[in-house]
């Protein structure tokens, strides 16, 4: 009988390996340039035609090949990168496979030139669908010319997939946005149909930035460092979140990934400050050693593997936490022009400030007021308890953005109308008091914990091998959060109690959840979500909603409560607590200007 397995040909080899690594016109640019990147090139120049179909074509000023090497570079697996086992658990370059240029040789016509700079004359190279047609000579500068011609012309079933050119043209100008900001050292320049679409001359991180995606945003510099990564980049303000994740730039030692925990990272961080369904402007640059993560995980390279994960995962939160904390766009009127000094990625939490007593005393007092439509009159101010006396050094510590403001009065029972300097400011009185709450709530849950609800019936769940084997490493996180479970046999385990303020919901799938985040993270960063969840819940319905007037004092310890509060600028939700208008929009509104 003949044998059913068969080697293939090595024409279809190489269609099958285009298929992994060019997906569209985009895919042969990301190569190209890391290749160009990885040559030493400072100066790179890019055209396409009609969206790419029908032509790209790269020139870089990079150290070139010899006509040796260009041949070799066509070959699958040929590569100067790697040459061992050792090299491949450490890799420092962007490409590394050695599979790129055949691939993409393989599914169009393509011409290769290049020149070193020892050498007086170039090599130049013509392929149809992967096979040398011509080897020759040529004239040159230092560097390497390449064009691919029809691309996926001998593969008709990929071509029918690819999208309208204007949708391949814009694939393109995104992906030359994130390689000219991971390199601002770099000339970049982008053609499309001859019409020029990006030209970016060598800068500093923050000014590509702000030509590229942050034009009319504030950034701030981001800096920290512990045993597991060194981050550093920039941040915009709240204001400038996207409605997706376009504008999240992130990079593994100078490498542009989209990794599900450095964005779970990110997000934990911001979570306190934007809405759901909201996503930052920032760009992060993560440096660990090579042999800390694998990049050989994928033919894109996009995806990567910490080898300490949670220990990376808890560097980025700590260090953007850090900037986050202070709300940098309250503090200042102008994005800084330098990064400050690196500092610890781990977030300590505030000391008790003296006025503290006096802000409790007013915040209860609003809580205590029964709901009702009509607004209700307060006590004078004189019923309060002033807050003890304070040194001066501990005033000059209180004293921060929101305590600085003036007050001017209140709008519908509703806001609080300020003024600092040239701006008005408008303070939404129940998100503030909702964001003072919870911090309350959180630092009454760090020294005591969630209280907990015992079931009249336990309730048992039947778990997976992986869910089971969660709930046993991290009871310690489950049981402060209210959480009382026991095995039960086999995979079934009983839930004797649950956090009281989630008895009447669906505890099952909370619990749940929360396994899932914890086998996903493996540290206690998942549990600081969940737990954050139910008290932001608890914050919203402990406060009096609706229109309520406040009398002057009460105004002013609110004001110095939010400045005691970590993301004092947003409630639990992401809403903002304050919005500013400054005195010249007002000026051109009435004509004054």
């Amino acid at each position: 009988m003949a044998p059913r397995v068969r080697i293939l040909s090595e024409s279809l080899a190489n269609k099958i390996a285009a298929g992994e690594v060019v997906e569209r016109p985009a895919s042969v640019v990301k190569e190209l340039l890391e290749n160009a990147l990885d040559a030493g090139a400072t100066d790179i120049r890019l055209e396409i035609n009609a969206g790419g179909r029908r032509m790209i074509r790269l020139i870089d000023n990079g150290h070139g090949m010899s006509r040796e090497d260009a041949l070799l570079a066509l070959e699958r697996h040929a590569t100067s990168k790697i040459t061992s086992d050792r090299d491949l658990e450490a890799i420092a370059t962007l490409g590394f496979r050695g599979e790129a240029l055949p691939s993409i040789a393989s599914v169009s016509r393509l011409r290769l030139k290049s020149r070193t700079s020892d050498s007086i004359e170039g090599t130049e190279i013509a392929l149809e669908g992967g096979i040398v047609r011509s080897v020759t000579a040529c004239g040159m500068a230092v560097g390497t010319d390449l064009t691919v011609e029809q691309l996926f012309f001998n593969t008709p079933a990929r071509l029918k997939f690819l999208r309208s050119a204007e949708t391949e043209a814009a694939h393109v100008g995104d992906l030359m946005v994130r390689m000219a900001i991971s390199r601002p050292d770099v000339s970049f320049s982008y053609l499309n149909d001859g019409r020029e679409a990006l030209r970016v001359s060598p800068s500093s991180l923050q000014q590509r930035l702000q030509k590229l995606v942050a034009r009319d945003a504030l950034l701030f510099p981001v800096a920290g460092e512990t045993a597991a990564a060194r981050i550093s980049g920039f941040l915009a303000a709240p204001s400038a979140a996207r409605s997706t994740t376009a504008a999240m730039f992130t990079y593994i030692n100078g490498r542009f990934v989209r990794d599900k925990v450095i964005q779970h990272a990110i997000m934990q961080a911001f979570r306190p400050i934007l809405e759901k369904g909201r996503y930052p402007l920032v760009a992060l640059f993560i440096e660990l050693a090579p042999d800390e993560v694998d990049v050989n995980v994928h033919p894109t390279k996009h995806e990567v593997r910490f080898r300490r994960q949670s220990q990376v995962h808890d560097t980025i939160a700590g260090v953007l936490e850090e900037v986050l904390r202070e709300s940098p766009w309250l503090q200042r009127r102008e994005p800084a022009s330098t990064a400050p000094q690196q500092q610890p990625a781990t977030v300590q939490p505030k000391p008790n400030t003296p006025y503290q007593t006096g802000v409790q005393q007013a915040l209860d007092r609003f809580m205590a007021a029964p709901p009702s439509a009509a607004p209700r009159v307060y006590e004078p101010a004189t019923a309060y308890q002033p807050p003890p006396e304070q040194p001066a050094a501990a005033t000059t510590t209180a004293c921060g953005y929101f305590s600085s403001l003036s007050i001017i009065g209140q709008f519908r029972a509703a806001y609080i109308l300020c003024q600092a300097d040239d701006r008005l400011v408008i303070i939404d009185q129940h998100a503030a008091y909702e964001r003072v709450r919870f911090e309350q709530l959180k630092a009454g849950f760090a020294t005591g914990g969630i209280e907990s609800q015992r079931l009249l019936l336990p309730d048992t769940l039947e778990l997976s091998f992986s869910e089971a084997d969660t709930v046993r490493r991290y009871l310690n996180i489950l049981e402060p959060l209210g959480f009382e479970l026991e095995e039960f046999g086999g995979q079934t385990w009983r839930i004797n109690a649950v956090p009281r303020i989630v008895a009447e919901q669906d505890h099952c799938r909370l619990l749940r959840d929360l396994l899932a985040e914890l086998a996903e993270q493996g540290s206690s960063s998942s549990f600081g979500l969940i737990r954050d969840d139910l008290l932001a819940r608890v914050a919203c319905h402990s406060v009096v909603r609706g229109t309520h007037p406040l009398d002057r004092r009460q105004m002013e310890e609110l004001l110095k409560a939010m400045d005691a509060t970590d993301f004092s600028a947003h409630c639990p939700h992401g809403r903002p607590v304050s919005h500013e208008i400054p005195l010249r929009e007002l000026e051109k509104f009435f004509n004054r200007t």
